[in-house]
């Protein structure tokens, strides 16, 4: 019998937990395998490009976009190189202190990302919500608030 001080999951909390793993791994692929299928972009492109396109002026500052992104910094620059050869974002440098630079959607970015968009849509509505009630939406909703602001204080 496990205490309540005993650091080990039990085994409900194990199974969950597991669970949980699998579906993050499992849809994190599934999505990324649609975003191929439909139109050769990855994952971590779509990202970048949903952050750029809901950027009033389509350009975040280098830095917070890893932050928000959760990336290193240097697979942010990377990544960005990689996006710049195909003509999807630029950097440009910040003209209000100097230092650092904004990563910018062009034009060829904004169409890719409006191309591609509805597909993931329809993707995660499909595999994520696509069998949830109401009130399981709403308790996931208070979940993922909740996990969020945890992991926020750390």
């Amino acid at each position: 019998m496990r205490s309540d001080t005993s650091p080990w999951l039990d085994d409900r909390q194990q199974r969950v937990w597991r669970q949980w793993l699998q579906s993050n791994a499992r849809l994190t692929a599934a999505l990324a395998r649609q975003l191929s299928q439909d139109s050769g972009t990855s994952l971590a492109d779509f990202e970048v490009l949903v952050h750029l396109s809901e950027s009033p002026e389509g350009r975040v500052r280098i830095v917070q976009l890893a932050d928000t992104l959760q990336w290193e910094r240097s697979r942010l620059s990377h990544h960005l190189t990689r996006m710049e050869k195909r003509g999807l974002v630029e950097r440009q440098g910040c003209t209000e202190d100097g230092r650092g630079a904004y990563a910018v959607l062009t034009d060829e970015g904004r169409v890719l990302i409006e191309q591609v968009a509805p597909g993931h849509a329809r993707t995660v509505r499909d595999l994520f919500f696509g069998e949830l009630t109401d009130d399981e939406l709403a308790a996931l909703d208070r979940f993922t608030a909740g996990l969020l602001a945890r992991l926020d204080q750390r």
